[in-house]
């Protein structure tokens, strides 16, 4: 490897180590991040016709593979302490800069006219999707963490890189399958890093051509639903039994409003410099 391919191949263990904060911090898309750093169209269209050009796009995106791995590694320490040790305040933080992004969802859920009926779908997504995610234990029983949902949790974190904007940590808060992510991601455990991995990828092969043909052909409504369970899953990870009001003070209260507003603006800042780059 001579000194032009070992700088390029750094670079992208570089833009890795970026991306990496779209996997694991509620409010940050990968697909924004990858977008940003200027591999989303080469990354989607890989997923979409995995035969072309496979050998080639395999040592491309192998040091942004190693360095996402990297990342995960080296932030899920801090968070999984945060989120331990100030956990109601944290999230109040992580909200923020997910509603921070809906004024780009927003925007981005039209290309033309809304219609009657896609202000309905919003409205009915929003409402049913809390309903449902809300009562979803009672109705199917607590998720078990087993091979099975780490697939899931792969399967969702992958959506966060097809959908640009969507960040769906939010999702596995609400499912209880983020802190022991995150613990699973500290430990290097491969029970947790290899059905994940496994769920991603399989998610990545076989929805990106779904989903290019769904954004061509139903470009409002997939938008519109997409910022339902947003808006519906931002709201009850506020919530008990999620996030837990016990002891809290009104100093408490004032830092998670300041993490909030400061949270606001961070998921505004990506959302325009995505619109800047993609």
């Amino acid at each position: 490897m001579n000194s032009n391919n070992l700088k390029n191949w750094f670079i992208r263990f570089i833009k890795g180590l970026f991306i990496a904060l779209g996997f694991i911090l509620p409010g940050i898309s990968g697909g924004v991040l990858a977008a940003i750093l200027g591999i989303y169209e080469r990354l989607l269209a890989f997923m979409a016709h995995i035969r072309q050009n496979f050998s080639a796009n395999v040592r491309f995106f192998l040091p942004v593979g190693l360095g996402g791995l990297t990342g995960i590694i080296l932030l899920s320490n801090p968070l999984a302490y945060l989120l331990s040790t100030y956990q109601a305040i944290v999230l109040w933080g992580f909200a923020g800069a997910i509603i921070g992004t809906i004024p780009s969802l927003f925007k981005a859920s039209t290309t033309h006219s809304r219609t009657k009926g896609d202000w309905l779908l919003l409205i009915s997504t929003t409402v049913f999707g809390s309903f449902f995610l809300y009562n979803m234990t009672s109705i199917f029983g607590t998720i078990p963490i087993n091979f099975f949902a780490w697939i899931l949790a792969g399967s969702l974190l992958a959506l966060g890189i097809i959908v640009p904007g969507l960040s769906p940590s939010n999702l596995l808060l609400y499912l209880g399958l983020f802190n022991p992510m995150l613990l699973g991601f500290k430990n290097g455990d491969l029970g947790v890093f290899i059905p994940m991995a496994l769920g991603a990828v399989l998610t990545l092969a076989l929805l990106s051509k779904l989903m290019h043909f769904l954004l061509q052909n139903y470009h409002n409504k997939v938008y519109h639903f997409i910022l339902g369970i947003v808006i519906s899953s931002t709201f009850l990870i506020l919530i008990p039994p999620v996030a837990d009001y016990q002891n809290f003070t009104g100093i408490s209260w004032g830092i998670s409003l300041l993490l909030l507003g400061l949270g606001i603006s961070l998921g505004y800042w990506m959302s325009t410099l995505e619109e800047k780059y993609k």
